[in-house]
């Protein structure tokens, strides 16, 4: 019972300290939100190819950190149509890499070494939201719109983490992945989304967010927040580890940590684009996929 006190303690510490850090590099923004992004992506990847070492796989960890940190810095400086190229080059590096200083399995080297790109792709999103929209001010402290969309995404993924994990603990009877998550319960995933979107609709009210946009785009984010998180348990648990790291206490790595963000940013990111800033709606989606439909009938 104890040993139990302390783990969870730890991962209370880990987790409030992570959670304070984050949340004061997302409200500074500039150079302090990139220090934040630059030190995971160089972690996380170092975590993600000694995950897939372990499975047998020899993914290229320089080309791997070459092109996130290149992903990583155009976005933060504003350049962010130059993300395809830096891929481009990234992609072509991976089979340069492998064609000159590759061993068995080629193919699996050079896919799983762009795998590890996104990694830094899905994170490239943070700076893309934190610059969206119209400038605006609060006690004098001017910033764009997407300030209160993290924040708002920032609160949804830690309610969902936090209810799901106590929830879990507490009443969960049900597997949720058997397989690829054995702790983690239906029970908690239902009560980790429900207050979240609870979460989300009154920091959406405290920050001027639309009703129905603060529900979509809580419910987006808590449903990719999970998803995210399993998908990492499916490469652990297929490479056979248990954590991706173990840099912080109560919590594993730092994949461990961020996993939730890694789906939810980029899906909320374009809703933000093209539903909320650019006032696509439902029947417009409608219209087009009749037009396409026409075209391919036709």
């Amino acid at each position: 019972m104890a040993v139990i006190d302390s783990l969870l303690k730890n991962r209370i510490v880990t987790g409030f300290t992570i959670g304070v850090l984050v949340f004061a590099c997302i409200l500074l923004g500039g150079k302090w939100l990139l220090a934040l992004l630059l030190v995971f992506i160089i972690i996380a990847s170092k975590e993600y190819a000694d995950i897939l070492r372990n499975k047998g796989f020899l993914p290229f960890f320089k080309v791997i950190l070459v092109t996130s940190v290149s992903m990583i810095l155009v976005s933060a400086s504003g350049y962010d149509n130059l993300i395809p190229l830096v891929l481009l080059a990234g992609t072509i590096g991976s089979f340069l890499a492998v064609l000159f200083r590759g061993r068995q399995p080629y193919i699996a080297n050079v896919a799983t070494t762009i795998l590890g790109f996104l990694i830094a792709w899905m994170p490239c999103h943070v700076c893309l939201i934190r610059q969206m929209g119209e400038e605006t001010s609060l006690f004098g402290i001017s910033f764009k719109q997407g300030l209160y969309f993290l924040i708002l995404i920032f609160f949804v993924i830690l309610f969902t983490d936090i209810a799901a994990y106590f929830f879990g603990i507490r009443f969960g009877k049900h597997k949720l992945s058997p397989v690829i998550s054995p702790k983690k319960s239906v029970e908690g995933a239902l009560a980790g989304g429900v207050c979240a979107i609870i979460a989300g609709l009154v920091i959406g009210k405290l920050i001027g967010i639309s009703l129905y946009h603060s529900f979509v785009l809580s419910v987006i984010v808590t449903v990719m927040a999970q998803l995210g998180d399993l998908s990492e348990s499916l490469i652990k648990r297929d490479a056979g580890v248990k954590d991706s790291g173990h840099s912080l206490p109560g919590h594993g790595g730092f994949l461990d940590r961020a996993d939730s963000y890694l789906f939810s940013v980029p899906v909320a990111y374009y809703y933000i684009k093209y539903f909320i800033l650019s006032g696509i709606t439902f029947p417009d989606i409608g219209i087009l996929i009749t037009k396409v439909l026409n075209v391919i009938c036709s």
